[in-house]
């Protein structure tokens, strides 16, 4: 800058003052005047396609869209729904009923147009309605629900039945206020097909997908977010407990390379048994009949499902039950043929029993000594028996499955790839989309053909194992037949403890050293073999698991290094979470369960896989690990991490959300990993406790992590940060960019103020509906299989990857996407660097179907869920229906890892 300038500027300031004034306190800037706000960061832009692999046609259940009407507006209304009292309508399934009618009895005065409706309080349509006025009324006629005038249904009895008043229909006056909020332009849906996405865009598909789910609820099908279940009992599966698998079908419109298609899966809800109460309460606790039934569990499964009492073919939703039973429980009943002297009926005291026997002439076979049911209110209860009672059918079952539903479920619901097929394209037909008068004034036409993609099959990463042994995995598979683990470790100063399973023991342990041996693991004999008091059996799970440690301490001269475990049920052993948390946080003892049903020799070899891992042993490596070939990993120090949230069961809003992330170690290592596991607020999916500083100390996960890679590293700091994410829908990616990513880099910082870093960040994903097909073939498509063609987005970096091979049912991919990488890999790379990192896990001898670190969180966030069992604190905490802000509610902490296997691969 020319200084002559300068000088003129400062000729135009006054001088400043010669003395301060001694009070003078110099004014800070505001802190929104100084604080420049970040630019975003948003996803990145697909660089280039990948070329690796052998070329492969496939098929997708994506069927193409064209829109024609690309010239016209959607107009968003906001509906206000209001009794004529003013009262707001809370009901569910209320409103289609009024805003068809209102379509009906005022589709003169609303210009003829159709509407597109979210059953909630959104209404769409093509070009304006007429705005002659907003506020229109409407009366339903003969409404089954429990929203009757004076106290619920007239015909059964209730604390206030003086007050009801017999009539031969109900009808009912609303109040619907519509109002305009905005205008969508249909062109948005083209824009977004050539990258450029908008909150237009989104909301144009979003109402293009609530004409779908309007079209399936006039079908009379269970709405559950995209996916739509009709009330076929073809569909059904009885999967046990009173609770069926409906199949159904998602539907939704994505925009991708391809242009506009409309995704369509087969989809999966669980629903209550319909029919009698009382046989989906016997089925869903096993019990031999309606008098041996736990009631306290019966109303918590019962609350707020819909039945329809026989006697009066009306429906209503269950509150509660009675205390007393049926031939106890008494009400006040005005007699209307019997008056007094001043013409008022005659008020009696009479059981709900005699009401139903004298004066309704039903005869109760069995539910007089049962408990009613309340349809009425908590307050004001109206109290039915149960034996009149049935469950309507399509009701979701919300609570969490047990292990048997699960894997019946699992068992009952799979499909074959051509049968998937087939049953998508009889969907298609059967959903009729061309008669939807909404679509077709859209211009909407859907295609009936599966599209076509290319993809392209990687060649398996070849293996290290034992004795300078490689060898090329065979579409996804592998074994150890005759081969050593790679680095295989001791296991010595070990013993065993049986939780009372049935089991040879001593020719458990022959076998399991024989088959340790041939794997190159040292396997010394164990020091005891410590069996459960018989008088144990029954304590409390935490009473058993002390019980074993004081036999332990007595009996050994030292602490073991290493524990086996033998439970005598699978999968949901009670003994499971406390035995873990002695061990692992209390003792630093490595310890591995397992429930011995049919012990084979490639039961055994899988349990040492674990044991091996768990001990600090690889049972396998990448050989371009040892080579040290991977492309810019391992030329660079790098870690890895897998970042992941689980959260309690459906239903238990207080139970904390359990975050875990796991890290590579031992560069240049991408085979061996540790975690970190932290609680957080309940349904909280950002993690918020990477970055934790307090005074001069960081205590966030972040750190933790680094310091680790940084000793087991030869004292290298990682130039390179690869994350992937699980478990996070693309509304949220913004958030992972912004909010987690800032967090990384805050610890990072806080490390070192001058170390920057470069950073890949990789959502990955599960929960999606696209599935790949090899046309006119029985099988799924090979393992390796990557698309990043067609169905992809059609401006963001995102590829699809089949690294597993899919034994049962139809391969699920998972959808990868790159939000951020400045690491620079170059389309094939960063594929090549996935599929490799779906054969590290230590656990099989398969490839699967998501990158390792990502299971490896998934592992380690549910084990250590285990230490602390939740489930009490839903009793004594406020229900919220979920938390979305951290700290909204104290988060019990869990307890922290020992030293001696913090840095192991425990949940391996």
């Amino acid at each position: 800058m020319d200084q002559g300038f300068h000088n003129d500027f400062d000729e135009d300031l006054p001088p400043p003052p010669s003395t301060l004034p001694a009070n003078f306190v110099p004014t800070k800037p505001d802190a929104e005047e100084m604080s420049v706000p970040k630019p975003k960061r948003m996803p990145m832009s697909r660089p280039g396609l990948g070329k690796k692999g052998n070329v492969v046609h496939l098929v997708t259940n994506h069927f193409k869209v064209s829109v024609r009407n690309v010239d016209d507006y959607f107009f968003h209304y906001s509906v206000l729904l209001k009794y004529e009292d003013d009262r707001p309508v809370d009901g569910k399934g209320i409103g289609r009923k009024v805003i068809d009618k209102l379509h009906q009895t005022y589709h003169v005065e609303l210009g003829n147009k159709d509407f597109a409706y979210d059953g909630e309080k959104s209404l769409f349509t093509l070009g304006s309605l007429p705005q002659v006025k907003n506020e229109f009324t409407v009366i339903l006629e003969d409404m089954s629900s429990n929203r009757t005038s004076g106290n619920g249904n007239p015909d059964s009895p209730g604390e206030s039945d003086r007050k009801r008043i017999r009539r031969p229909y109900q009808t009912k006056t609303f109040k619907v206020e519509i109002n305009f909020a905005a205008k969508i332009p249909m062109k948005s849906i083209a824009l977004a097909l050539k990258g450029h996405e908008s909150e237009n865009s989104q909301e144009a598909l979003r109402v293009l997908d609530i004409i779908l789910r309007q079209h399936a609820a006039k079908q009379g099908c269970l709405l559950v977010r995209q996916s739509f279940f009709q009330n076929n009992p073809k569909n059904f599966t009885d999967i046990g407990g009173g609770v069926i698998g409906c199949r159904g079908f998602h539907s939704s419109f994505r925009t991708s390379q391809g242009g506009l298609s409309l995704n369509i899966d087969v989809s999966t809800t669980m629903i209550v048994r319909p029919g009698p109460v009382v046989d989906f309460l016997i089925a869903n606790q096993s019990a031999r009949d309606p008098f041996n039934l736990d009631w306290a569990k019966a109303k918590r499964a019962l609350k707020n499902l819909r039945v329809k009492t026989t006697h009066t073919n009306q429906e209503f939703k269950i509150v509660g039950l009675s205390e007393q039973p049926c031939d106890q429980l008494r009400f006040s009943f005005k007699q209307r043929d019997n008056r007094d002297v001043n013409g008022e009926s005659d008020t009696i005291e009479i059981t709900v029993a005699e009401y139903f026997e004298k004066h309704r002439n039903i005869r109760l076979n069995y539910s007089g000594r049962l408990p009613c049911i309340n349809v009425g209110k908590p307050k004001r209860p109206t109290y039915v028996p149960i034996e009149l009672c049935t469950l309507v059918p399509l009701q979701r079952y919300t609570k969490a499955l047990s292990t048997h539903q699960r894997s019946s479920l699992v068992e009952k619901s799979r499909q074959k790839p051509q049968e998937r097929m087939n049953v998508l394209s009889e969907a298609l037909k059967f959903n009729n989309y061309e008669s939807d008068p909404m679509l077709h004034a859209c211009g909407v036409t859907i295609s009936t053909g599966f599209t076509q993609v290319e993809g392209r099959v990687l060649q398996p990463p070849k293996l290290r194992v034992g004795n300078g042994e490689d060898f090329q995995p065979s579409r996804g598979r592998w074994n150890f037949n005759q081969k050593k683990l790679v680095e295989p470790t001791e296991i010595n100063k070990w013993a065993v403890v049986n939780f009372s399973a049935r089991c040879d023991i001593s020719s458990l342990i022959r076998d399991m050293m024989k088959c340790a041996n041939m794997k190159g693991i040292a396997m010394s004999d164990p020091y005891e073999v410590f069996e459960e008091q018989p008088s144990m059996r029954r304590a409390p799970p935490v009473a058993r698991v002390d019980d074993i440690f004081q036999q332990i301490k007595k009996r050994l001269p030292g602490a073991p290094r290493f524990l086996l475990c033998l439970l005598s049920e699978r999968k949901n052993s009670d003994v499971y979470g406390p035995w873990k948390r002695k061990c692992l946080s209390e003792f630093g003892i490595v310890t591995q369960c397992i429930a011995p049903t049919r012990v084979n020799d490639q039961y055994l070899t899988n349990v040492l896989l674990k044991i091996n891992a768990k001990l600090g042993g690889i049972n396998s490596f990448l050989n371009i690990e040892r080579t040290k070939s991977i492309p810019l990993v391992s030329s660079v120090p790098t870690i890895i991490l897998g970042m992941d949230v689980s959260h309690g069961s459906p239903g238990q809003s207080d139970i904390p959300s359990i975050a875990a992330v796991v890290s590579s170690r031992q560069w240049p290592s991408i085979s061996r990993y540790r975690a970190s596991v932290r609680t957080q607020s309940p349904k909280l999916e950002m993690i918020d406790s990477l970055f934790k500083p307090d005074g001069k100390d960081d205590n966030g996960i972040i750190r933790e992590l680094l310091l680790d890679f940084y000793t087991s590293s030869a004292k290298r700091k990682p130039d390179n940060i690869i994350i992937f994410r699980d478990g996070v829908s693309e509304s949220q990616f913004v958030q992972v960019l912004n909010i987690e990513l800032d967090q990384i880099i805050e610890a990072c910082k806080f490390l070192d103020e001058t170390w920057s870093p470069k950073f890949t960040l990789i959502i990955a994903q599960k929960n999606h509906h696209t599935k790949f097909f090899l046309p006119n073939s029985q099988d799924n498509v090979q393992p390796g299989t990557v698309v990043d063609n067609k169905v992809c987005h059609p401006k963001n970096y995102d590829f699809y990857m089949c690294s597993h091979a899919g034994m049962i049912g139809t391969t699920r991919p998972t959808h990868y996407h790159v939000l951020l990488d400045e690491i620079g890999f170059s389309a094939d790379d960063l594929q090549e660097l996935v599929h490799s990192l779906s054969y590290v896990y230590q656990r099989s001898t398969t490839a699967i179907s998501v990158v390792a670190p990502v299971c490896y969180a998934h592992l380690a966030a549910a084990q250590v869920g285990q230490f602390v069992k939740f489930e009490d604190l839903s009793d004594t905490t406020s229900s919220s229906g979920g938390h979305t802000v951290a700290g909204s509610v104290p988060v019990p902490q869990l307890p922290k890892l020992h030293a001696n296997v913090s840095s192991s691969m425990f949940f391996c």
